[in-house]
C-alpha cells in the first residue's frame, strides 16, 4: 500500500522562478493607432485647430478685418473697408497719395482741420482747381466720390482718414454728414478750391 502512495509535495530545492517574456508588437501597434485616432477626433471636434476657423485667414490683420466690432471700432473698420474700395486706388491705402494723381491724406491740413465742413464737401461735391497740401501745390480735379455713399459710410471713411497714418483729429458722425449734405444741391458739381477755402469750418 505504501508503495502505491506517491508524494505530491515538490522537492524542497525546486522553487518557482520568474522568466522574461516579450510583449507582442501588435499591442504597441494597436495602442499607437488608438492614440492617433484619439488625436484626430480631438482635432476635428475641439475647435483648436479647426480649418473652418483658421484656414480662411492668411494673416492676423485679415482676421481682424472680419471680426465683428461695435461702436467707434465698427465705424472705423467699416470706414477703412470703404476707403480702400473707393479712395485707396488714388490716395493709396497708406494715405501717402500718388504724384500727379492725388494728394496725401497723411499729415494733410485739410484732413486734420478742427472742423469737418470743408473736408466733407470734397467727397460730396468734388474738387477742382489749385490748392496746397502739406506745402505742395496740386492742380487736379476730383469727382464727388462720396456723393453716392450713405451718411454712415462717408462718416466712417472720414473718421478713418482723420485717425489713421499719424492723423489725430476728431471722429465724424452720420448726423454730421446728414447736416452738411442737407445744405447742398441735389446734383453735386466740383467746387473750386478757392471757394472751398472761404467756407467756414
Amino acid at each position: 500500500m505504501s508503495d502505491e502512495v506517491k508524494s505530491s509535495s515538490a522537492p524542497a530545492g525546486n522553487e518557482p522562478t520568474a522568466t522574461s517574456s516579450t510583449v507582442p508588437i501588435w499591442i504597441f501597434v494597436v495602442m499607437l493607432v488608438l492614440l492617433y485616432l484619439g488625436f484626430v477626433f480631438f482635432d476635428h471636434n475641439s475647435g483648436w485647430f479647426n480649418q473652418s476657423v483658421y484656414t480662411p485667414y492668411s494673416s492676423a490683420e485679415q482676421l481682424a478685418a472680419y471680426t465683428p466690432q461695435s461702436g467707434e471700432g465698427a465705424l472705423k473698420a467699416k470706414g477703412k473697408q470703404v476707403f480702400e474700395m473707393y479712395c485707396g486706388s488714388c490716395h493709396g491705402n497708406d494715405g501717402a497719395g500718388k504724384p500727379n494723381q492725388a494728394p496725401p491724406l497723411a499729415g494733410s491740413e485739410w484732413v486734420n482741420a478742427k472742423g469737418i465742413t470743408r473736408l466733407t464737401m470734397i467727397p460730396l461735391e468734388g474738387l477742382s482747381g489749385s490748392f496746397q497740401v502739406s506745402g505742395k501745390d496740386w492742380n487736379l480735379n476730383m469727382a464727388p466720390m462720396g456723393a453716392g455713399l450713405s451718411d454712415a459710410d462717408l462718416a466712417g471713411v472720414l473718421t478713418y482718414i482723420r485717425t489713421s497714418w499719424g492723423n489725430n483729429a476728431s471722429d465724424v458722425t452720420a448726423d454730421d454728414i446728414k447736416a452738411i449734405r442737407a445744405k447742398l444741391d441735389a446734383h453735386p458739381a466740383p467746387i473750386a478750391a478757392d471757394k472751398l477755402k472761404t467756407m467756414p469750418e
